[in-house]
């Protein structure tokens, strides 16, 4: 393929310029790998025959077994908001007795399979192609979300085998996107077009949780399966046509958007090879770490909120299954619209010298850490008061959505050429909490399906929240790092965002 091919315009004209194609497509694959990773959660309600589980002595509450610990015991009780009946609504039996820890396996092995992926496939997409890596992350989501019925029904070993290799391809979408917004991005542009792209990951769990709640108890569970996996094949065919690893392939671009990506980019000059990891500098840099802390700690809270806040709603404020599943997918959507403005705006202070690339970031972290502490302590004290308990967890979560302007973004900056390989290398770390956070609510709700429980909970995520905080605003930084290029120190130390970046490998 020749290094640049003939730019023909845009296919949305100037109405909609390439990069922000690529930006959209990109959002609908980080939505689609993310609905599919959270479906099973609201499938398995249909999936289960709760009563046989009942009946065999296979369910013990969120944390196995009854044990009580006496110095969280003696709290407030909620009761439900309205009617009593509705928390006791018929639940349809399905065809699978699967005890609680089985029951939890099932849910967690996905990231058996993402915490494997994410560093080989990141140094695929950065040598080789990130189109082509993304592509594999969605195809392989969906090929293995339309066989789950089948494997299922065969042995519950199938199913696991399908959310690993799921896990596999949903390691891959990070590091395929960061390395496409390094390649299209303009610098003054990068914080709105990561977040458009990262949004998708909110609103992916928000439909997914609405479509699989919806087709579960309107058709059956394995219709959650086929219809949310055939609807997502449409995107991969616009993928393939419409997307190219940068500006210089893509054909559907006009002259003069690809001018301004390449000047604004300092891709005019060609590169024959990709250059090699410095693993030892990238290790002892300080900006790279603060990234690393500040993922692992936001990801223990965003998994508190996206996993076991709904469980907090159902099992402590005793909500009902159609509220819960309408409540928690609630605050996704005001999340993406306030992510996106939040983006635009730190972009055009930043286009006009109002602030650093490095106070954008720091700015955006501080607000993803903050807010969502607040709110957790005041869900600490504020009772059985249940909507005005989802007020506050809701305005917890739309706040956590300035982590896309914030430190999931800083990889780009500090070294655009190994993007896809440092978000591989903080992702993979960030992972651990997505296993670890349901592991340490069970053991503090065991027996314990209360407030006093829940404040332990809160307690430690908040201090996860300020080490996340403290960490990221000294230690944090916009500028990209002297050991992003081959070339000296001093030629590239003192850049920050309004530089040109990265020099592009291009292929023959």
């Amino acid at each position: 393929m020749p290094d640049e091919v003939p730019a023909k315009g845009s296919i949305l004209g100037k109405l909609v310029p390439a990069r922000y194609v690529l930006a959209i497509l990109g959002s609908i694959g980080m939505a689609i790998v993310y609905g599919l990773k959270v479906n099973l959660s609201v499938a398995m309600v249909a999936m289960l025959n709760h009563d046989a589980i009942k009946a065999n002595g296979l369910s013990g509450g969120h944390g196995g077994d009854s044990t009580t610990l006496s110095n969280v015991s003696l709290v407030e009780e909620c009761h439900p908001p309205g009617n009593d009946e509705a928390v006791n609504k018929t639940v349809e039996q399905g065809p699978f007795v699967w005890s609680e820890p089985l029951q939890g396996t099932l849910l967690s092995c996905y990231f058996w399979g993402y915490f494997v992926s994410q560093i080989p496939l990141a140094h695929v997409a950065e040598n080789f192609s990130a189109k082509w890596v993304m592509l594999f992350s969605v195809a392989i989501n969906v090929v293995c979300t339309l066989l789950t019925p089948a494997f299922t029904k065969l042995h519950y070993g199938g199913l696991i085998l399908m959310r690993v290799l799921e896990g596999v391809g949903g390691g891959a979408s990070f590091p395929a996107m960061h390395v496409m917004i390094a390649a299209w991005a303009p610098p003054t542009e990068r914080m709105v077009m990561s977040t458009i792209i990262y949004v998708g990951t909110s609103a992916g769990t928000a439909l997914s949780i609405l479509m699989a709640g919806i087709i579960s108890s309107k058709l059956n569970w394995e219709s959650v399966f086929y219809i949310m996996g055939g609807l997502s094949c449409i995107w991969m065919i616009l993928w393939i046509i419409l997307v190219q690893d940068n500006a210089n392939k893509q054909r559907f671009i006009s002259p003069e958007e690809r001018q301004m990506i390449n000047s604004s980019l300092g891709t005019e000059t060609k590169s024959e090879h990709h250059p090699a990891v410095p693993w030892a500098k990238v290790f002892k840099s300080v900006p790279f770490w603060a990234i690393l802390i500040a993922h692992t700690c936001s990801n223990f809270g965003w998994y508190m909120f996206l996993i076991e806040i709904p469980f907090y709603m159902k099992q402590v404020l005793k909500f009902n299954v159609a509220s819960n599943a309408a409540l928690s997918a609630l605050p996704y959507f005001p999340m993406i619209i306030f992510s996106i403005c939040l983006g635009k705006l730190l972009d055009s202070l930043q286009a006009k010298g109002k602030i650093s690339t490095t106070v954008a970031r720091k700015t955006a972290t501080s607000i993803c850490t903050l807010i969502p502490g607040v709110c957790l302590l005041v869900l600490c004290y504020i009772g059985c008061r249940h909507y005005e308990a989802v007020t506050v967890m809701s305005v917890g979560i739309v706040a956590m959505g300035s982590m896309f302007s914030g430190f999931l973004s800083n990889h780009i900056d500090i070294a655009p050429n190994f993007a896809g390989t440092l978000v591989a290398l903080t992702n993979t770390a960030a992972t651990l909490p997505g296993i670890i956070v349901p592991l340490f609510v069970g053991f503090v709700t065991k027996g314990n399906q209360n407030i006093g429980a829940w404040r332990i909970i809160f307690g430690v995520t908040i201090v996860l929240f300020a080490i996340e905080f403290l960490v990221f605003v000294f230690l944090g930084s916009g500028s990209e790092q002297s050991w992003n290029k081959s070339g000296s120190p001093k030629d590239v130390e003192a850049k920050d965002e309004k530089t040109p970046l990265k020099e592009l490998p291009q292929k023959s």
